[in-house]
């Protein structure tokens, strides 16, 4: 049963607007940076190495072991788009959760990692596989934003997360990287872009 939460928790239908979101990608997309699906590729691997499993999956695993990371990850956020997608997507996580029938859910303004890891812990998920889910949905929705934004076609998409899930990894010590001065520059612009799918 532990298994088919944890499917559940990383579904792309899981409520909270993750498909609303690129991340940058589409102001990427804007600056010609991302124009095929070998740069966008390499966009995503980049950003997975550099921020998402450094920083996010370590704010999962170790808000799972019980540390309390929430301030820390607002703090980290760049942009005032990126710190908008955390908290409006953990606010609908954790408002799903108490319609779940989930107790003492996190109240306030929670990060999307963080709620994301209670949601785990309560459902006796253990901390690798948490992180491996999270990673595993930030990534299919980057690789479908780029299939939308850029355009790619679906098989691109499915080669591309083929490849990318090799790069999942489960962070090493209580390290909080996040060093992404390109996706925070991009994020920047994407507030002001004239046209745009996505929210962030």
């Amino acid at each position: 049963m532990n298994l088919v939460r944890l499917l559940q928790l990383a579904s792309p239908a899981l409520p909270v607007g993750a498909y609303s979101y690129s991340q940058g990608l589409e102001a990427a997309v804007e600056a010609g940076i991302v124009r095929d699906a070998e740069s966008a590729e390499r966009w995503i691997a980049d950003v997975l190495a550099f921020s998402i499993v450094p920083m996010e999956g370590a704010v999962v695993l170790e808000s799972m072991k019980g540390a309390d990371l929430n301030e820390m990850f607002l703090a980290s956020r760049e942009t005032a788009e990126l710190r908008a997608e955390t908290l409006q997507m953990g606010y609908s996580l954790c408002r799903l959760l108490e319609e779940l029938g989930l107790e003492d859910v996190p109240r306030g303004e929670v990060a999307f990692p963080v709620a994301f890891a209670f949601a785990a812990k309560s459902w006796s998920i253990s901390p690798e596989d948490a992180v491996q889910a999270y990673l595993w949905s930030w990534l299919e929705n980057q690789v479908m934003a780029a299939v939308k934004a850029v355009p790619l076609g679906q098989t691109a998409g499915q080669k591309m997360l083929l490849s990318l899930s090799t790069k999942i990894a489960v962070p090493e010590g209580e390290q909080f990287v996040n060093f992404a001065p390109g996706l925070a520059v991009l994020s920047s612009n994407h507030e002001t872009q004239y046209s745009r799918l996505f929210r962030s």
